[in-house]
């Protein structure tokens, strides 16, 4: 049964469109949602193509884990079902985002499956590009920034993936970045090729159709 009121809720579309958004903006948007385990330099990637596209003058913004759980959804935790909502909300927010003209650069974690297919189901075709930071899980350990794995393997933090909860590989990424062997720079250098090659940084009158 649906929620009391949930019913009487249209959705009220808006004068000014996405395409009249991207066009403004001079390029197309998307989300560029960048996975892998913690330790792994998905914020640190997400960071630096930002400062890239920032400086050829995109419209760009970056959503942080760490840095959403401050606010928007501080009130979560970690377990399965808590780590699913944490993700269906950033999968609405990025929509937003997509829907405002920008490009918005995901970093979470967001170890399964289903919930990244989730978000990417609610942008169209060519908006969700998954990009794997793959980085061995004994690498991630020896970095190590946040002291999270030794007190994972204390037993201090419960339910942390690669530990004690399981992390699912993207079967099908747009990017794949090994951090362990890339250079940022290497790494910065692909996933703006791949957005050039998908034709994400220019407006084109073919995006209007």
């Amino acid at each position: 049964m649906a929620k009391e009121g949930v019913a009487h809720i249209v959705w009220h579309p808006t004068t000014v469109t996405k395409a009249d958004r991207q066009r403004r903006a001079g390029h197309k948007s998307c989300v560029l949602w960048f996975t892998g385990l913690s330790g792994a330099g998905k914020s640190t990637l997400a960071n630096a193509v930002e400062q890239e596209l920032h400086q050829r003058g995109l419209a760009s913004y970056v959503l942080d884990g760490d840095n959403i759980r401050h606010g928007l959804n501080k009130g979560l935790g970690f377990g399965e079902e808590d780590r699913k909502e944490n993700i269906r909300r950033i999968g609405e927010v990025a929509k937003l985002f997509v829907d405002a003209g920008v490009i918005v650069l995901t970093a979470f974690i967001s170890p399964y499956r289903s919930d990244r297919e989730l978000a990417r189901s609610l942008v169209e075709a060519g908006e969700f590009i998954e990009v794997y930071v793959k980085c061995p899980l004994e690498e991630c350990e020896r970095r190590d920034v946040k002291g999270l794995y030794e007190k994972a393997r204390r037993g201090e933090i419960g339910q942390f993936t690669g530990i004690s909860a399981p992390y699912e590989e993207p079967l099908q990424p747009e990017i794949v970045v090994e951090s362990s062997e890339q250079t940022i720079e290497e790494s910065v250098a692909a996933v703006l090729a791949y957005l050039e090659q998908a034709g994400i940084l220019t407006y084109e009158k073919k995006h209007d159709a």
